[in-house]
């Protein structure tokens, strides 16, 4: 039971931040850059994007009950964002080619947008708020929440230094279906987390 919970937890992890869509953006943030600045921006930007995601883990919670939010509320709302976000996923142009329209400042790209909204978007950090919540999960479940994050970001900056060979294999056009694919998957849970709240807030 333990182990599916860590898969379940890193199969999520892995559809909201998803690192395979990252390397569009990537692709095309770092274009005027040689290989040793292109390889500094993947690491710059993955070590960014987990310390905005750790950030959240720790301080999150904080600056919700400081606004006197209630889980059921949180679950609902965060759901909801959840699930909007998935939504843009699915039917939008998908996050490659969104993010990519958004570069402005090609001087700039490792934090926006590599690693924000990229890597750490905010589907990402609704996410592990709502995997960290103090009233459901102890500080072990939390830590290795913590940990199965640093994991796919690990996995995320791999691929980012790997950006060019994995498109070759997969294409760009590839990379959007598994984006959407990835859509479907937290689109489920963010419905599981409406139905959640509302059954506790009811009861």
């Amino acid at each position: 039971m333990f182990m599916k919970e860590i898969l379940t937890t890193f199969l999520f992890l892995v559809a909201v931040i998803d690192p395979l869509g990252s390397i569009p953006v990537y692709l095309e943030a770092t274009k005027n850059f040689d290989k040793k600045y292109k390889k500094r921006i993947a690491i710059r930007a993955s070590f960014v994007a987990f310390l905005v995601l750790l950030f959240f883990i720790v301080i999150g919670q904080l600056i919700l009950e400081g606004m006197n939010v209630t889980l059921d509320a949180f679950q609902i709302s965060g759901g909801v964002i959840l699930f909007l976000f998935a939504l843009t996923m699915i039917f939008g142009e998908g996050k490659p080619e969104t993010e990519k329209h958004g570069i402005k400042d090609y001087k700039h790209v490792t934090i926006f947008p590599v690693a924000i909204p990229s890597i750490a978007s905010p589907g990402a950090i609704m996410a592990v708020v709502l995997l960290t919540d103090n009233h459901i999960y102890n500080i072990q479940q939390q830590l290795l929440t913590t940990v199965l994050v640093l994991v796919v970001i690990g996995l995320t900056s791999l691929l980012l230094l790997a950006a060019n060979k994995v498109q070759e294999r997969i294409g760009e056009y590839g990379i959007t279906v598994i984006s959407k694919i990835m859509g479907l998957i937290l689109a489920s849970y963010a419905v599981q987390s409406i139905l959640s709240g509302l059954k506790d807030f009811f009861a």
